[in-house]
């Protein structure tokens, strides 16, 4: 590849950092990062020709001119020095600038998402530190347990050095796909999470939960960050994927102080995938010093290859299920969702085909049927087999645990089967916030509420950023239980306006309280975003002719005759809705298709209170039996 021109590429990025050579500032993350103008200026030399060496004479000769009396190898050196310093760099291992012996530097991160050479071509040095990898791979499974074992004894022996702050906290930020292709978003996402899955495997480690982690505002400067995910370490990096070739770089940082402590780049084939988040695991637990048990040291090295087709099989299924997901509940859109999701049902199947033992397809079956709206039966059997599978191969997965423990509940009615599921999960990882989460939701609808509290404010401890107390609508929005219902309605309008379906959720707890007005503002909203134009007429006329209750009466109405020739209109809605204005035959009448359909709703029967106005009558009683919940 050829020289870069600066005057071309105006603002530069590469992992991330930005270099505007207009204002000559250095950012990270739109932060500006002091930098002296000599060392800016050896990284603007070396931003001209990525992947090239740029020799110590030809820096002498456009940073140090002849009349400049200085030391020019001591400048250069405390130059170089300095920008590593401020890019988190290490000579030892490089991720940014590579000294070639005796000849000068090159710059070998990836520069505005492409690669400084074809093939992610590395430099001598990288070739001996990615033997060395190599090395570390084929040994660890021999040398493993004895390393760890010396390690550990020389930390209870001499304790942690003092120049290395105590972390015993850390949240891993979402890793930037240095890709503008969309499913290698998804790829970045996966490498996130299994970095995120194998440092929460050790015990003394306390790991924020991915859902927590990635909806930090990443503008905002380090120690708010840590401060609000209540962690001291911080991960961040990228990831990088290039045909078969994958590189990713982190950098671990003290948040409090933004220090930065360890920074390192990791390059292999991506069927070596595992492997290298695991190392990245390893080298994390090292660096902050914290005791890593025998076990877990096994459980990070015993890693199998990645099947690259496989992989790109699974990263399409999760590109058309994300698509599938967008077009939820909007008018119209039932055929192209519907494509969507078989699409993304070949991706997985051509995933398991091309390596019968990976397990991210067997878990991203269950994905089929894990709709947040809508139910979708064909794929039911398909989703346990594939779990049940996953299970085979690898019984001591949470996330499988927890996948099949959801799809018990809501498919089958098996309560029994679900918790079993859950309390396996949480006997594997005792320290995953998401299991005693997800069990505490359990026993919240089973209306075991004393254990529920309990497992809650296990979650919570484990996971402080993430207020389980308050209830969730999704995304950023969080609703405490003693907020009224126009305080709610503000937090909506700020966060989230837009968002059909939030807007729809509070439309129904305004209809629970007989704010009918209200509800009707709300769902006008909530179905003119949805597309569900008809049905915003007809609450519009029927509201100006007999008030709010009349329209979503009328509403239901237009719903029941629409629903007769479609089956795309969701049962919850309208069994909420039903319920809300007192008309129980209806609402039972659709509540019975919710239960055919084995909608999400049901599993809520005992503790939503939009069934309040149904409790005292007989036919709730049988509907809890129905569905196997205690009465």
């Amino acid at each position: 590849m050829g020289a870069v021109s600066p005057s071309k590429l105006g603002a530069i990025r590469f992992g991330a950092f930005e270099v505007d050579l207009v204002s000559g500032e250095l950012r990270k993350q739109g932060r500006r990062v002091k930098l002296q103008e000599q060392p800016f200026q050896v990284l603007q030399v070396l931003l001209e020709k990525p992947g090239q060496v740029v020799t110590r004479e030809e820096l002498r000769q456009r940073i140090w001119p002849a009349d400049t009396f200085v030391d020019f190898d001591s400048g250069l050196n405390n130059a170089v020095k300095r920008l590593r310093e401020a890019l988190g760099d290490s000579a030892d291992s490089p991720r940014y600038v590579e000294t070639i012996p005796k000849r000068g530097y090159r710059f070998i991160a990836p520069v505005n998402g492409h690669r400084p050479a074809e093939g992610l071509t590395p430099g001598p040095q990288e070739v001996r530190s990615r033997l060395r990898r190599t090395y570390y791979f084929v040994a660890s499974g021999l040398l493993g347990v004895a390393l760890i074992a010396i390690f550990v004894y020389w930390r209870n022996a001499r304790g942690v050095p003092p120049s290395v702050p105590k972390i015993q906290s850390l949240a891993v930020l979402e890793l930037e796909s240095l890709s503008d292709d969309a499913k290698q978003g998804y790829f970045a996402e996966g490498v996130t999470d299994a970095v995120i899955t194998s440092l929460a495997r050790i015990k003394a480690l306390r790991v924020v939960s991915r859902t927590t982690s990635k909806q930090v505002d990443r503008k905002k400067p380090m120690p708010q960050i840590a401060r609000e995910l209540q962690v001291e370490g911080l991960v961040e990096g990228t990831v990088q994927r290039s045909g078969n070739r994958v590189r990713i770089t982190v950098q671990l940082i003290h948040g409090p102080t933004d220090r930065h402590l360890w920074a390192d780049s990791f390059e292999d084939d991506v069927q070596d995938e595992l492997a290298l988040e695991r190392d990245i695991a390893t080298k994390i637990a090292n660096q902050i010093q914290v005791k890593v048990t025998p076990e877990e040291q096994a459980q990070l090295v015993n890693v199998r290859p990645v099947n690259p087709k496989a992989l790109d099989a699974y990263l399409n299924a999760r590109f058309h299920l994300e698509k599938a997901a967008a077009l939820e509940l909007y008018k119209d859109k039932k055929r192209e969702r519907e494509e969507e999701v078989r699409q993304a049902a070949a991706s997985l199947e051509r995933s398991v085909r091309e390596d019968p033992g990976y397990l991210p397809a067997y878990i991203g079956y269950f994905e089929l049927v894990d709709s947040p709206t809508l139910s979708r039966l064909d794929f039911v059997d398909d989703a346990k087999a594939a779990l049940t599978k996953a299970l085979r191969i690898d019984e001591s997965n949470v996330a499988a645990h927890l996948a099949m423990a959801r799809l018990l509940i809501q498919y089958e009615y098996d309560w029994t089967g679900a918790e079993a599921e859950y309390k396996r999960a949480l006997e594997i990882n005792p320290n995953s916030a998401d299991a005693h989460g997800d069990y505490a939701d359990y026993l919240d609808n089973v209306g075991r509420n004393t254990e529920r509290d309990k497992e809650r404010a296990l979650a919570q401890a484990l996971d402080p950023a993430h207020d389980r107390t308050f209830s969730c609508c999704g995304g950023n929005v969080n609703f405490h239980p003693e907020m009224s219902l126009d305080q709610k309605r503000a937090i909506l309008n700020e966060k989230a306006p837009d968002d059909p379906f939030l807007t729809g959720a509070l439309a129904k707890e305004y209809a629970i309280a007989g704010r009918y007005q209200d509800s009707v503002d709300l769902y006008v909203r909530c179905l003119t975003l949805y597309g569900w134009y008809d049905f915003v007429r007809v609450l519009k006329r029927a509201n100006a002719k007999g008030g709010p209750k009349f329209a979503l009466e009328e509403w239901m109405k237009a719903a029941e005759q629409y629903s007769e020739r479609n089956d795309d209109f969701p049962v919850f809605a309208m069994a909420f809705t039903y319920a809300s204005l007192g008309d129980k035959d209806h609402a039972f009448a659709w509540l019975d298709k919710a239960v055919d359909q084995r909608n999400w709703c049901i599993i809520y029967l005992k503790n939503d209170p939009v069934w309040d106005p149904l409790r005292s009558d007989p036919r709730f009683k049988q509907l809890l039996q129905r569905v196997g919940l205690p009465t």
